[in-house]
């Protein structure tokens, strides 16, 4: 298996899954995507992906429509998506992905974490070229009607470079900018997408030891507790 294998295997053992900020996070999501292409999931790529993470999430119906709604209020106005970067405790890079109608407050608490942890806030592009930032799909393994090596080799062409199965499903990974065209494959294709989304994974990683580990818990944990933080990544071997 790649990277992105391990790098997702890693992920799915973090406390992301069952924070009860799942909805919350996926109700910005579509506001960022509706603000971005129009309230019709038809006419919207990324809402219509979106909307399919929401499903995965088991997020209700009525949830979903409220965001698209909200989308469209004064309230959300000055929404806008801001990435910050940042060393942790241990010499670890944080990237940090955030959905946010105020952005000086936003700095100001991002700030504090890393005071407050012995880490320090970057400036733009001082960690992000650590990272790959690449897509990803969940899509259907019932009814492909062809195995895992007969898709990678029909998926190559719109830029996927590793699959796996995965409870049944099958997980594909592929630049950012393959997003697209991997969307319109499987749409055309009649292959069921569970979910989709993107990932920042790290070139290079670095180990701790359990005590660092534990010093490096308390940003994060902090940083996540941050209703403005959507994602965050880390250069941890297995994060």
């Amino acid at each position: 298996m790649g990277r992105a294998f391990e790098f997702r295997k890693g992920r799915k053992m973090k406390r992301w899954a069952t924070m009860a900020k799942t909805f919350t996070r996926i109700g910005k999501d579509i506001v960022m995507a509706v603000k971005e292409g129009g309230p019709n999931p038809e006419a919207n790529s990324r809402l219509r992906a979106v909307i399919q993470n929401a499903k995965a999430a088991n997020m209700p119906k009525e949830n979903v429509e409220r965001a698209i709604k909200k989308a469209t209020d004064k309230d959300t106005a000055n929404f806008k998506e801001v990435l910050f970067e940042g060393y942790g405790p241990h010499g670890i890079a944080v990237l940090i992905e955030t959905a946010t109608d105020n952005n000086n407050r936003t700095v100001a608490n991002i700030r504090s974490y890393f005071n407050k942890c012995n880490g320090q806030l970057g400036t733009q592009g001082s960690v992000e070229f650590m990272f790959d930032h690449i897509c990803n799909f969940t899509v259907n393994g019932e009814g492909l009607g062809m195995d895992l090596e007969e898709l990678e080799l029909e998926l190559i062409d719109f830029g996927a470079e590793e699959l796996f199965e995965e409870e049944g499903n099958v997980v594909v990974y592929a630049p950012f900018e393959s997003f697209g065209q991997l969307q319109k494959y499987f749409e055309e294709n009649n292959i069921e997408i569970v979910s989709s989304g993107f990932d920042r994974i790290p070139q290079v990683t670095k180990e701790l030891t359990e005590e660092q580990q534990a010093d490096l818990d308390k940003l994060l944990e902090k940083i996540e507790e941050d209703d403005d933080v959507q994602n965050v990544f880390t250069t941890i071997a297995n994060n």
